[in-house]
């Protein structure tokens, strides 16, 4: 399955540049609790994510909002139909509050970028922000929520069609072939019973009796459904809300393997909204938008690493993660736990390891992210020796959730690959067998001295000479630190740190 996921993704990453319609972007000012936010689009099929209330329904249904649709479509979306504003004449206590809103698009249409906006002050009118004689973007919408396909007061007055003279529709296999590639059964036959604007699925499975919806479980008919309305679209706008309803996870996978192969084939952008983290990890980093309230507003986040994202969707029960800053303090603390786990009975997958972006300032922002979902204490966070100045702003961000978070430092006060490269010239004997390098000592002198005018920010010229070093022995700059991990965790100012990370983990199994 990540085979075929990695595949698909890199063939939409190479697609996008060619697809003759894109929404770029969508900008909400002041509509349904969004003061102003702003939502990229930077892969073909983008999965929008948060908590209830954060405006992922919002933002699905701006974007059906963006194109004139064809009228040939059976539907037709504007921001007066899809964000009515209700009026009392009799009791204006109990009316929406009208607000001036705001819609902002920017599409690309073959190769040329185009804006304009929906404006409502007294009505909801377009905008070509100035430019004369310009028009909407035409283009297909879908837009569904998958739980709304299996509407069941739909379902009760198909019951009428019975009773009635009607059209039976074999449905041709191109039709229902994307359910097939998601679902576990084979139809013998599909067939749709129409009259006017009602309609009935029946299938027959081979030896089997036919059967009709009312005896097709949710998901199977909400797939059934969706793959007859999509599989013949082309270069559309997908838009599809609580795309996991009812789904198992194995068939949630499925299903956006299928949605990527199909926009693939027929041009199509897909958004899509969930709650699954399984439907998260089916689309690359650039298709995951989080969205977040925070004290003022609804923002976008940036893609959470792994590390969080399980943590959100509670998927850390019975696991410490253990957060640092970037590559190389991720493999110096793979190095500690190296020799930690067998000393402290550690059970393989109890711990994480994960880094951060490597930006100091958001830890205090990932401690306010974890504290909202009540996750602090199965973290334990880890900064490089010259980011205590960062300590401030967590102790801060962790007090607004009453808890307390004590970070932990690795050695030294100039950045970790200065304190590192330290240690290799103290014990240059030593690691000269470790890192197998006979010649060590020399490469190490000669880089100190190559590196020791230059002009450059001191940060860089320590991580820049740490780099080559790794390059001139032949190593990754994370097998060294990995290696030095090991070493270094039973003596010296790392075993002061190891130690405290020891006790940090006992405590954590303790409470748990």
């Amino acid at each position: 399955m990540q085979k075929n996921l990695t595949q698909a993704w890199n063939d939409l990453r190479a697609k996008k540049p060619h697809m003759n319609h894109f929404l770029d972007s969508i900008r909400i000012f002041n509509l349904r609790g969004i003061g102003n936010l702003p939502v990229s689009f930077n892969y073909p099929v983008s999965v929008i994510a948060g908590t209830n209330g954060t405006g992922k329904s919002t933002v699905l249904l701006g974007c059906a909002c963006a194109y004139d649709i064809p009228k040939e479509t059976r539907n037709y979306y504007t921001p007066g139909i899809l964000f009515p504003r209700f009026r009392s004449r009799f009791n204006p206590k109990f009316s929406d509050v009208a607000e001036d809103s705001e819609l902002e698009y920017f599409f690309s249409e073959h190769g040329i970028k185009v804006a304009m906006s929906w404006r409502r002050l007294r009505a909801w009118t377009k905008s070509f922000m100035g430019r004369r004689n310009e028009r909407q973007p035409r283009r297909p919408v879908y837009l569904r929520a998958l739980s709304n396909i299996t509407n069941y007061s739909e379902m009760s007055s198909a019951l009428q069609i019975g009773n009635q003279e009607f059209d039976a529709i074999n449905l041709d296999p191109d039709l229902v072939a994307f359910a097939y590639r998601v679902l576990p059964f084979r139809y013998h036959e599909l067939s749709l019973l129409k009259i006017k604007n009602r309609d009935l699925l029946i299938a027959q499975r081979k030896d089997a009796a036919p059967y009709s919806e009312f005896h097709i479980s949710a998901g199977e008919r909400a797939l059934l459904r969706l793959s007859k309305d999509i599989s013949q679209l082309q270069d559309a706008l997908i838009l599809i809300d609580d795309v996991e309803f009812g789904l198992h996870p194995q068939t949630q996978r499925q299903l956006m393997l299928e949605l990527q192969r199909l926009a693939i084939d027929h041009d199509l952008q897909i958004v899509v909204t969930t709650h699954s983290p399984v439907i998260l990890e089916c689309v690359p980093p650039e298709g995951r938008i989080f969205l977040d309230r925070n004290e003022k507003d609804i923002v976008v986040q940036p893609p959470y690493s792994d590390i969080f994202q399980r943590a959100f969707y509670a998927r850390t029960q019975g696991q410490l993660s253990i957060l640092c800053e970037d590559t190389i303090a991720e493999a110096l603390i793979f190095g500690i736990m190296d020799r930690l786990t067998p000393a402290l009975n550690l059970i393989p997958g109890e711990i994480i390891v994960a880094r951060n972006t490597g930006k100091k300032n958001q830890f205090a922002q990932n401690i306010d992210m974890l504290g909202k979902s009540k996750m602090l204490e199965e973290f334990i966070f880890v900064l490089d020796g010259d980011a205590r100045n960062a300590e401030a702003g967590i102790t801060k961000a962790a007090n607004r959730y009453n808890c307390v978070v004590a970070p932990q430092y690795l050695p030294g006060k100039t950045p970790l690959e200065d304190w590192m490269y330290q240690i290799l010239e103290r014990n240059v004997d030593e690691y000269t067998q470790y890192l197998g390098a006979p010649n060590l000592g020399k490469l190490l002198k000669n880089l100190r001295q190559l590196f020791e005018n230059d002009s450059g920010h001191p940060t860089h010229i320590v991580k820049s000479r740490y780099t080559t070093l790794a390059e001139l022995l032949q190593r990754t700059p994370e097998d060294i630190a990995r290696i030095m991990g090991r070493i270094e965790s039973a003596r010296d100012e790392l075993k002061i740190f190891a130690d405290g990370l020891a006790q940090a983990i006992t405590d954590w199994r303790n409470r748990t």
